[in-house]
């Protein structure tokens, strides 16, 4: 019974060419192929943790102004910069330049950070 089940594990990573572990390992990978789609969606989530994380920490420790907002902006365009420049080295030029990278999950994440912001700041803090 267990080889059996092993037996379906082993024929399930040769159907998808790969173990389930290497989709995160992808994520470090410069050798990794990567389409506009892939990268796209990763660079989106990536920003979208960044915001909801950066949020919850402003909100809870009692942060107010502009200088946290402008802050998150920088601090979130520098880590997806060098994640896609220096950690994936891929060439900017075959995914539609610096801007259609940069600007991948902006706004949903600059949403998700005021959002989170303003909802921890008042339940903590009034």
């Amino acid at each position: 019974m267990k080889k059996t089940k092993s037996n379906k594990a082993s024929s399930q990573e040769l159907q998808n060419g790969h173990t389930p572990s290497s989709k995160f390992l992808k994520l470090l990978d410069p050798q990794a192929s990567w389409d506009k789609d892939n990268l796209g969606d990763t660079l989106h989530w990536i920003r979208q943790g960044l915001g909801l994380s950066c949020g919850l920490l402003c909100g809870a420790v009692p942060l107010i102004g502009a200088f946290w907002i402008v802050a998150f902006m920088v601090l979130s365009t520098s880590i997806i910069y060098g994640y896609y420049t220096y950690v994936l080295k891929l060439d900017e030029e075959d995914f539609g330049g610096h801007g259609a990278l940069l600007q991948e999950g902006l706004f949903a994440s600059f949403s998700l950070f005021l959002l989170s912001w303003i909802v921890i700041y008042s339940l903590l803090h009034f």
